[in-house]
């Protein structure tokens, strides 16, 4: 499979949080995006390459914020997904979860879809914190599907996030593309999505 490139323009990134409440853990070395230099990121994107030789296939079960449960199966669903793993407090999270909203509006459901990670609201949490998440995604219109995180989230994914938003990008068979750290705005956001669509379709 030749290399897929996911680019975002660092001139475009909003800053992220770190994840206090997500214990780090270990990150594979070949989804790990670069450090974009702020000082030089309108002169040159910040890039980050997906596994060229050792693939990664992600699998979970988990349950949404209404205590349905969910399962990896959900990916066959769309040709490309996105995973933004997101927190309560996390400003740049929230500020672009309207424009994910919009964007997720925007694509046929067999071709692209989003599904939100909400990375310090548990499986085991209390309703009130749970019913708060729901409150902010309601608040934002990010109106896609939402994950509590659960211990298979977390040993999978999640693990070795260790800042937010973090978004990941999946095939339909589960395969990892890739991940990108940081906020964008609605344009960037589509530039990419739009690019990678290309690249799995072909």
């Amino acid at each position: 499979m030749k290399k897929l490139l996911l680019v975002l323009l660092g001139c475009l990134l909003l800053c992220g949080c770190g994840n206090q409440n997500v214990p780090e853990a270990t990150v594979r070395e070949d989804l790990v995006a670069q450090p974009v230099d702020e000082e030089v990121a309108t002169e040159a994107p910040a890039e980050t390459h997906a596994p060229e030789e050792e693939k990664y296939y992600l699998t979970f079960t988990a349950k949404d914020v209404n205590g349905t449960e969910v399962t990896s199966d959900v990916l066959a669903d769309s040709k490309l997904t996105m995973l933004n793993i997101w927190a309560t407090y996390c400003n740049p999270c929230l500020e672009e979860m309207p424009y994910l909203g919009e964007i997720a509006l925007e694509y046929d459901s067999s071709e692209f879809q989003i599904i939100g990670i909400v990375s310090d609201v548990s499986e085991q949490s209390e309703q009130e914190d749970i019913d708060y998440a729901k409150e902010l995604i309601a608040q934002t219109q990010a109106n896609y599907p939402h994950l509590l995180l659960g211990q298979d989230l977390y040993n999978t994914l999640v693990g070795g996030v260790t800042a937010v938003p973090t978004t990941f990008f999946v095939k339909q068979d589960g395969e990892v593309l890739g991940y990108v750290t940081g906020a964008a705005d609605k344009a960037t956001w589509k530039e990419l999505i739009d690019e990678l669509l290309a690249e799995v379709e072909g």
